[in-house]
């Protein structure tokens, strides 16, 4: 049966309906899934989107692949990998179909195949699908375009740039910025030969704005900023009031401290001023710089969309930092007018009340945000928890929390933890482990509970109650690198038993190899057995990831010991300017009789 006959027959069927939703990325009844995503950070799409085609490029489509016979063999699988698809049995479809793509090399049945695999989110088979369709159709868009969203995705931007530009130089648009996603990550030398690689096709393509602005982009990521600026005046060339060249622009005039940064972004606004994703950008820059610019700019946003809820929380809150508390309050009552984020409008309602002493008032907005799932929910709750031991006493946070407990009984365990922390933090610590007793003995299997109240306990000296939690957290995972942590720097700093602490420390640092606490727990214990200039690489290492006062208190007494009196100075020095309270750092100076004149440069 020839090849074309034969996908005729079966594609009508169930498995036309599936991978027809597959190939926009939703199934029949299902949420769109999305194929690939990159880095927030560099806020850029999918490089699924490369294939749009520009609006002058004719539409184009790849050719029929010529009929050939299909061998015998092959037919039953693939029907049988049909009636899976009707089933819903999917993963036995796929695999079927995996083998058979090899036997057939087949670009239709690659083709299928490969959206089979993204639709499942089975990305190594979906990688060796398309790797074999784009072998058996070397220029195809469609095939190239997944090849390097999926290997973007995999931080192989090196191989990915190929395919892109496979794309483009067939005149359709490749987002080339895609190959930003994960640049952090790199090596540098992978990184400075990504920004070779992208010159290069440049080059070859001087017209292509994405290639142009991920130039710009990786050359800002180098901190390049002379070869940025160069790229930059190639691109508004091409498009004048490019908003993202428009954006990097203002960046790098502003980090350069030259008058009139957004020159260019004004110039373009004067002449598009309906240009809201302009605005809007302007707006955000200005925040960092020009509040009350910033205001005007978000104000203008606001007419232009008066029912836009995002715009009157921005103006709310730039009103609440300026200090004009009216205007804060009547952009957050026109939210709950529109029902638009209602619980963020509560919650800064609440954050007003509570700035003018108006405790009661603050407790009735913060007691409005429901939504379990929105980010004010325990922030909120932490505040009514804090506001009534001020109004009304311990009593009254007991009946609150038990309260909260009831209507949101699936949040037990967070509640409790909660309670916890609002009791300690006003100075109640007997009331705190209360609170964490009763809840283990309501939840004896809850590790969260069990960790909360082992470091309550170190706080409090009860070091065999902290022992036995963190163990009993230890017995049942005994690869939970915080516990292990935990119980190592609690051994090494409160006891001496060092031997002990080191081994625990090191199984900490297998499990998280590069977390800057499990580092300066390392570090410290190190010292303390007698090893210092090892324990400064592990306290070095943990300061750059996490400049931390406590961290500082460690690393500078290592420096002192090593009669490094001057770095030790210098750290001691950036601990104290973050906190000039923090009681470690503060008990590590006294211990070694050094003074705050000593510290001043």
């Amino acid at each position: 049966m020839p090849a074309l006959t034969l996908l005729r027959f079966l594609l009508p069927s169930a498995l036309a309906v599936a991978l027809a939703g597959c190939v926009s990325g939703t199934a029949p009844g299902e949420p769109a899934r999305p194929i690939a995503e990159t880095d927030a950070e560099t806020n850029v799409a999918t490089a699924a989107e490369t294939v749009t085609a520009d609006a002058s490029a004719p539409e184009s489509a790849p050719e029929s692949p010529s009929e050939r016979a299909f061998p015998e063999d092959s037919v039953y699988p693939l029907l049988l990998a049909e009636f899976a698809l009707r089933r819903g049995d999917h993963d036995r479809a796929l695999d079927t179909y995996l083998e058979q793509a090899a036997v057939l090399r087949d670009p239709g049945i690659s083709a299928h195949l490969t959206h089979l695999a993204q639709f499942l989110q089975r990305e190594p088979e979906a990688l060796e699908a398309v790797r074999l369709w784009v072998e058996l159709e070397p220029e195809h868009p469609e095939a190239n375009a997944t090849l390097a969203t999926l290997l973007i995705r995999q931080l192989r931007p090196l191989e990915a740039i190929e395919h892109l530009a496979t794309v483009a130089r067939q005149g359709l648009k490749a987002n080339f910025t895609a190959l930003l996603g994960g640049f952090r990550q790199l090596p540098r030398e992978r990184q400075l030969a990504l920004r070779d690689k992208v010159s290069a096709i440049a080059s070859e393509l001087p017209g292509d704005i994405e290639l142009l602005l991920a130039q710009a982009l990786i050359l800002d990521e180098l901190g390049q900023k002379q070869a940025q600026r160069q790229v930059l005046t190639q691109l508004f060339a091409l498009e004048p009031w490019h908003i993202q060249g428009l954006i990097l622009d203002a960046k790098l005039r502003l980090e350069a401290d030259e008058p009139d940064p957004f020159q260019r972004i004004e110039e373009a606004l004067a002449t598009q001023p309906d240009n809201t994703t302009l605005r809007l950008h302007y707006a955000r820059l200005l925040t960092r710089s020009d509040i009350d610019a910033a205001r005007r700019q978000f104000e203008i946003l606001s007419a232009q969309s008066p029912r836009d809820g995002d715009l009157l929380l921005s103006l709310a809150l730039i009103n609440q930092e300026t200090g004009d508390t009216l205007a804060a309050a009547a952009y957050l009552q026109q939210m709950l007018k529109l029902e638009h984020r209602t619980d963020e409008a509560h919650y800064y309602l609440g954050r007003l009340a509570e700035n003018q002493g108006r405790r009661m008032e603050a407790i009735a907005a913060y007691s409005q945000v429901e939504d379990p799932d929105s980010r004010e929910f325990f922030s909120a709750r932490g505040r009514v928890g804090r506001l009534l031991l001020l109004e009304e006493g311990p009593l009254a946070v007991a009946d609150f929390f038990a309260g909260q407990r009831l209507k949101y009984p699936e949040l037990r365990e967070q509640l409790y933890t909660l309670e916890s922390e609002v009791l300690n933090q006003a100075g109640l610590a007997e009331a705190s482990m209360e609170v964490l007793n009763r809840a283990l003995a309501e939840l004896p299997d809850s590790v969260a509970l069990r960790y909360s109240r082992s470091m309550l306990a170190e706080q409090q000296d009860q070091l065999a109650l902290m022992e036995s939690d963190l163990r009993g957290i230890l017995a049942r995972e005994p690869d939970n690198a915080t516990a292990l942590n935990a119980l190592g720097y609690s051994l090494g700093n409160r006891t001496e038993r060092y031997e002990e602490a080191y081994q625990l420390i090191s199984r900490a640092l297998e499990y998280a190899p590069d977390e800057p606490a499990i580092l300066d727990s390392m570090g410290w214990v190190l010292f303390k057995r007698g090893a210092a200039e090892q324990a400064l690489a592990y306290l070095q290492r943990a300061y750059k990831s996490m400049p931390d006062p406590e961290v500082a208190a460690h690393l500078g007494e290592v420096l002192w010991s090593l009669d490094k009196g001057q770095e030790a100075y210098s750290v001691w020095r950036e601990g104290l300017q973050r906190d000039p309270e923090h009681p470690v750092l503060l008990e590590t100076l006294r211990r070694l009789d050094v003074t705050i004149r000593d510290l001043t440069p």
